[in-house]
């Protein structure tokens, strides 16, 4: 049964820095996609970033390019967010996601609609 647990969320002011971990198991392959998402209250999930379950690709939503950095831990079945120079307008649900899909065109990985299995979410609040 796949299961996706995230962490790491919580209360950081302007500036700062915080990594969301995402704990995978149980997918029917080895090859695919862990996707992080978020969403804020009254909006609309978007997405954040994405990587191959292998760390052979990764993609960014503009909106975090330079400040975000995603990675993957094949051995500890973990992907990672490193969240740096946080916004106030960073601050939402940040859920990770997965599914079987490739690396193909600019915007790759960052459609909710391309991912079935969800994690829960955990929230991430930047605010002085």
């Amino acid at each position: 049964q796949l299961q996706l647990v995230e962490s790491g969320g919580g209360l950081v002011q302007p500036g700062g820095s915080l990594r969301l971990a995402c704990v995978h198991s149980g997918f029917p392959t080895d090859y695919y996609a862990i996707g992080w998402f978020r969403q804020a209250p009254g909006k609309e999930r978007e997405g954040v970033s994405c990587i191959m379950s292998s760390g052979s690709a990764a993609n960014y939503a503009d909106s975090v390019k330079g400040r975000f950095t995603i990675s993957s831990d094949s051995a500890r079945n973990t992907v990672y967010l490193q969240m740096n120079n946080l916004k106030s307008e960073d601050t939402a649900v940040y859920y990770c996601a997965a599914d079987t899909l490739l690396p193909s065109g600019p915007n790759w990985g960052l459609s909710a609609a391309l991912y079935d299995n969800w994690g829960k979410g955990t929230q991430v609040t930047v605010s002085s």
